[in-house]
């Protein structure tokens, strides 16, 4: 079972969260996340507006994370991307709404360049006002929900419906926003599909990080 004391912070690292943050709230999200921040300021432009906590990151994690592996801390918002060295690459995320969120264990099967989007009929049956007029589907491009790249999750060799995707709505990261989906900056989820292979394990935690 994976619990987020996974994840260890030390006063010094509390510290530094307490310096990066401009936020008391925010700097509290990274204490209670447990991860040391290695590299203070964010990598690349932010022609988004986002706060700079939600930008990549590279932090440092407890030992017993699998390189390679995904996770999705629905609480602050984060993905972390394990990395082999002891560090994980940290981007902000738009999660599932309340009630929408799938905690569990899933692979990447299937990745995908500027894919195309149909909501699913449950989408459909439950916020017809909103998804009725998509049924037919939106074409991959700018415009789709799943924005420049997605990253398909699977249950053995079922399709969740789940996805790791871009999105044409960057000012939703940082909340809780979509049917399910995790959603990432296009410029965000192009440099990570581009280090993910398929075959990925993502596990999705659970709001109490006991899965």
């Amino acid at each position: 079972m994976l619990t987020r004391r996974h994840f260890v912070i030390t006063s010094a690292a509390a510290t530094a969260a307490t310096a990066l943050f401009s936020s008391p709230s925010l700097a509290q999200d990274a204490v209670d996340l447990d991860l040391d921040v290695i590299r203070p300021e964010p990598e690349g432009p932010n022609p988004w507006g986002l706060h700079p906590r939600f930008m990549p990151t590279r932090v440092t994690h407890n030992p017993g994370l699998t390189p390679g592996d995904i996770h999705v801390d629905p609480v602050a918002k984060y993905l972390y991307h394990i990395q082999d060295d002891g560090t994980a690459m940290r981007y902000g995320v738009a999660v599932g709404r309340s009630g929408l969120q799938s905690p569990g264990t899933y692979t990447i099967r299937r990745k995908v360049e500027w894919p195309s989007w149909r909501p699913t009929d449950a989408m459909i049956a439950r916020e017809p006002h909103i998804y009725e007029q998509y049924a037919d589907g939106v074409e991959g491009g700018p415009e789709s929900p799943l924005g420049a790249r997605a990253l398909y999750l699977y249950v053995g060799n079922r399709d969740t419906y789940l996805r790791i995707h871009g999105t044409p709505q960057p000012w939703s990261i940082g909340t809780s926003a979509s049917s399910g989906c995790v959603r990432m900056v296009n410029d965000h989820v192009i440099q990570l599909y581009e280090n993910v292979p398929t075959g990925t394990q993502v596990t999705l935690h659970a709001p109490n990080y006991a899965i």
